[in-house]
């Protein structure tokens, strides 16, 4: 009874904990952008330099759009394709906002890392007492839902019996520094199959690292660092059938691994899951955990 107890305050002192922490970075992720109108539009624009220069941008329509702000005018840096090449406006508006402490722009590339680089060299020009960033972090978050088969062979399941499983997850990742990592918090429900009388329901805490990456495509190897599962068994016994509930708080570091695939705003995603699960019991059958799902940015 102590023991429950205590895994039941340390579940929700974990969880609060949690809660805290996504809400907080979810917050920053808002307040982080401000609107601006370019040219009769408004657009909602994040900061990625401040100074005499700034260098304001975002990504609408699936689409990376950057903004230069001097004074109180705001201009939007072009990059058009005609006939399959690109016009390179960018780089003679750079030039022209620039005039006042000329600054060679013939050689940035229109991406965050060469323009956070041009802006800055300008800015310490214009201003001596200007100070750059040394980093720069841009929190993405993303919220998806996906379907799946799993053999769960880390559960009661000696007949290696495949199960039907549903969920979300919220993956927090960042487009500037860590562009390579992510931290997911997910949930899955495994459902009662044919000769599986287990069903359980999952929060899990996971670790991804994108081996491959690109705007278009994410491969990425993932660990699980900590589970709460909520399980049901029926049982028979000599009374009958008997439903048994169990709560378990675990930190198994399983191994698993996903892809991400761009798609409309958003990213169809494809994962093995627990490959490898080094210190948890099995029934002896090689790990079966396959997932699709599709997750929006928010």
């Amino acid at each position: 009874m102590l023991n429950q107890w205590f895994i039941n305050s340390y579940t929700m002192k974990a969880l609060k904990n949690l809660c805290v922490i996504f809400v907080f970075l979810f917050a920053a992720t808002t307040l982080a952008q401000e609107n601006y109108t370019v040219n009769g539009s408004t657009y909602s624009l994040k900061t990625e330099v401040e100074g005499p220069l700034t260098l304001l941008w975002n990504v609408i329509d699936n689409e990376y759009r950057y903004f230069a702000k001097k004074g109180n005018a705001i201009v939007e840096l072009k990059n058009t394709r005609i006939d399959g090449k690109y016009q390179e406006e960018y780089k003679q508006t750079l030039t022209e906002l620039t005039v006042d402490y000329p600054v060679d722009a013939s050689k940035t590339n229109l991406t965050l890392v060469g323009l956070r680089s041009y802006f800055n060299k300008y800015n310490k020009l214009a201003d001596t007492n200007y100070v750059e960033r040394s980093s720069s972090v841009d929190l993405e978050t993303r919220l998806g839902a996906f379907g799946g088969i799993s053999n769960n062979n880390s559960t009661t399941n000696p007949e290696n019996v495949f199960a039907p499983l549903l969920g979300v997850e919220y993956e927090i990742t960042d487009n500037v520094v860590l562009k390579r990592h992510a931290i997911v918090v997910q949930f899955r429900h495994s459902f009662e199959a044919t000769d599986y009388d287990l069903t359980f329901s999952q929060f899990a805490l996971n670790y991804r690292f994108k081996f491959i990456h690109n705007e278009r495509l994410s491969v990425f190897a993932q660990a699980k660092f900590f589970t709460l599962t909520f399980s049901e068994l029926a049982e028979d016994n000599v009374d009958g059938l008997e439903e048994l509930s169990k709560t378990s708080l675990n930190a198994p570091i399983s191994l698993g691994l996903g892809m991400d695939y761009k798609i409309g705003n958003g990213y169809l995603t494809f994962g093995l899951n627990d490959l490898v699960s080094p210190g948890l019991d099995t029934n002896g059958e090689f790990s079966v955990d396959v997932t699709l799902g599709y997750k929006f940015v928010l």
